[in-house]
């Protein structure tokens, strides 16, 4: 797949953003965004937002909102896409259905999401949307509660995977420390991770405070063209595939400690692009709870059913490991601005590919990997991306 480039990125800081209403995320993200493409305001013809919402802002209809936000953007096609936590890359995939099309020259993406603005037990049951109502609207403890059921059931199947959890968690923190945009750049440590504390408690089943990721408020944003731009700041980045593949919503009708539909994203996307699993240099992958990204080193193929703790155990996934996972800090410590997930993990994936991250660059960046899911390994999301 070569029809289509990452030409330019913006990405605010997560964090809890106040200050910033969504009109000025949308600018913070979207402006640097078109300038790094070497492009014009005026070149942009299709835009594509990513945001969830789901009652967090009263705002809805939010595709029109960039319009409001960036005047020059008021006759331009816009469109919200909205996928549970895979909202960003499905707007992503949008804007790259309308480049491969050819309606679309150069597409803006936008991803977004401001979450601070709900006490802690609305924003649960916001959250709680993304599961299947019928079952699941009552689980204790929001969406961390069924994240922590299915740890549950993995402990009891295979045992305590508490060490692992936590070395994952000081992991995405350690590697957070070296991102200026990550809501929280504090390396938390093993002993703190694995400890059950005054600051650290339980939440849901095994998980612990530390095992969730952060409630975020932020913006990222990519121009997706057809063919690169002269005068863009930054290398081009191409897709050599991209798959969805999606899954049952309710968890009762598929095994639990299994991400099967993501095991089949990762099977597909690799064999679209014609790559193995060890010809990859690092993963950007969805941790919104530290068991999650435990069992993508399952659905990855990293390890086998029941064995994901031995990737992190044997430090396969750390910087220095055969494949590192989230050297951004990932959701864990970037934060989890719902709509802005997708996009932001692409915009730091494109950063290692291009030698632009900064103190989060690895030494070896050439072939990558994005994993974006929404809900429980619901909807399935896998780019590879490289540098064009």
């Amino acid at each position: 797949m070569n029809n289509a480039h990452i030409i330019g990125w913006g990405h605010t800081p997560f964090g809890k953003l106040d200050a910033l209403d969504m009109e000025q995320l949308i600018r913070d993200a979207a402006l640097p965004a078109v300038a790094s493409a070497g492009l014009e305001l005026s070149d942009i013809d299709g835009i594509f937002v990513g945001h969830f919402n789901g009652g967090f802002v009263q705002q809805d209809f939010s595709g029109s909102l960039v319009a409001v936000a960036i005047p020059q953007f008021r006759h331009v096609p816009a469109v919200r896409v909205e996928n549970a936590c895979a909202t960003g890359s499905a707007a992503i995939w949008a804007a790259l259905d309308a480049v491969g099309s050819g309606r679309v020259k150069h597409a803006l993406v936008i991803g977004m999401e401001k979450m601070n603005t709900l006490p802690s037990q609305q924003i649960g049951d916001t959250l709680l949307k993304c599961s299947y109502v019928k079952e699941e609207a009552d689980t204790p403890g929001g969406f961390a509660g069924v994240f922590g059921d299915i740890a549950g059931v993995y402990f009891e199947r295979f045992g305590d995977q508490s060490d692992a959890l936590a070395m994952i968690s000081a992991k995405n923190h350690e590697n957070g420390v070296r991102n200026p945009l990550a809501h929280m750049k504090r390396d938390l440590g093993y002993d703190f991770c694995r400890n059950v504390s005054e600051k650290n408690p339980f939440v849901a089943g095994p998980l612990k405070r530390s095992d969730c990721s952060l409630v975020s408020d932020g913006a990222a944003a990519l121009v997706i063209s057809r063919d690169p731009v002269k005068g863009a700041v930054f290398q081009p980045v191409r897709w050599r595939s991209r798959t969805q593949v999606n899954e049952y919503l309710p968890l009762s009708r598929r095994d639990p400690t299994r991400f099967e539909g993501a095991a089949l994203a990762w099977s597909r996307g690799m064999d679209a692009a014609g790559v193995a699993l060890s010809d990859l240099h690092f993963v950007e992958t969805h941790d919104c709870f530290t068991i999650a990204e435990l069992l993508e080193y399952e659905a990855m193929g990293l390890r086998g059913h029941g064995q994901g703790a031995r990737a992190i155990l044997d430090g396969d996934t750390r910087r220095d490991g055969r494949l590192p996972v989230n050297p951004s800090g990932g959701l864990k410590s970037r934060g989890h601005p719902i709509g802005a997930t997708g996009v932001s993990q692409h915009v730091m994936a494109a950063m290692q590919l291009t030698g632009t991250a900064g103190d989060m660059q690895l030494p070896r960046a050439g072939l990558g990997a994005v994993f974006n899911m929404g809900g429980a390994a619901v909807a399935n999301y896998l780019s590879i991306l490289e540098a064009a």
